[in-house]
């Protein structure tokens, strides 16, 4: 309809062939998004307002809920749009700024569990001087830099996208815009977006993996130099929940990338549904998972909703 028209909106695309189910699939679509902006929210609200969780973990904690409730909200919006109210068309530049954000966002909660690593890397291997390496004005720069790193990486692939011609189908597979997508529609040189991507994934997500792989490598060998069997198991058991999310998120990206590499014959829905995990599975389960293994985060939930009752 559009192939003559290269301004013109994309097409956004829900569950194929289950059009008609539209409205019943946006029910549990809805839900999660709540439970995501709940868990997150009030993970935000009790590290802002607790002074006990004013330390080092908790600051990485609440860089980890406030990437996870950015990303819900640039997918949400969109995604509803297109289950429950049938909206489908989306301008190019909101397109190209929701892909932007949301592989931005992918790349700083790489970062971030990175950097949660190395902070139970310093709690375990240097606990006396854990506090005079992680200082507020260090976590702010860590900070800093992810977001740098993940809102500048990403930039190459998707300012050319902003004056590619679309003179092919402008339908696009998901019900949000990504960058893979986005850029098989242009009528252009398009082997610098084919190739830096791959780089990016590399030298981001591989090598956070490998990073964070090494830094526990490191933990476990100090914890089995510990000579308590009691002060083994607490020094591990201040890891779990940082071990959780990161199995969580690097599950669901290789899950994602294998879908994507090698199941080229699966039906659409498979690839549709393995996006979705991939963007809501991880945020819906961190809060979860800080919420069930995190004392002080249970005193606070506990204390915090305490308060409310006498109110």
């Amino acid at each position: 309809m559009w192939s003559n028209n290269s301004a013109a909106p994309f097409l956004l695309t829900g569950f194929l062939g289950s059009e008609a189910s539209h409205h019943l699939i946006s029910i549990p679509f809805f839900i999660i998004y709540l439970s995501i902006l709940f868990g997150n929210g009030t993970l935000l609200f009790l590290i802002w307002n607790a002074h006990s969780l004013h330390e080092p973990m908790y600051y990485f904690l609440a860089m980890l809920a406030g990437t996870d409730f950015g990303i819900t909200l640039t997918t949400m919006p969109t995604v509803m749009g297109v289950l429950l109210l049938d909206k489908r068309e989306i301008a190019q530049g909101a397109c190209f700024i929701q892909s932007y954000f949301i592989h931005t966002l992918a790349i700083v909660e790489s970062g971030v569990l990175l950097a949660m690593a190395y902070d139970r890397f310093i709690a375990i291997r240097t606990p006396l001087r854990y506090k005079s390496i992680l200082t507020d004005s260090r976590v702010m720069k860590i900070g800093l830099g992810i977001l740098l790193r993940g809102f500048v990486s990403i930039m190459p692939p998707i300012l050319p996208l902003f004056w590619f011609p679309y003179c092919r189908s402008h339908v696009l597979s998901h019900a949000f815009c990504l960058h893979q997508d986005v850029m098989k529609l242009a009528c252009a040189d398009i082997t610098f977006n084919r190739v830096y991507p791959v780089f990016l994934v590399a030298v981001t997500f591989f090598l956070d993996a490998l990073i964070i792989l090494f830094s526990y490598i490191l933990i476990l060998k100090t914890v089995m130099g510990i000579a308590s069997a009691e002060e083994q198991a607490k020094a591990l058991n201040t890891c779990v929940s940082h071990i959780s999310c990161v199995l969580v998120f690097y599950i669901t990206v290789i899950g994602l990338t294998f879908i994507h590499r090698f199941g080229k014959h699966a039906p659409h829905v498979v690839h549709i549904t393995m996006s979705y995990v991939y963007f809501l599975f991880p945020p819906f389960m961190n809060p979860i998972i800080y919420s069930i293994k995190t004392k002080q985060i249970q005193r606070s939930i506990v204390h915090l909703f305490s308060v409310y009752s006498r109110a």
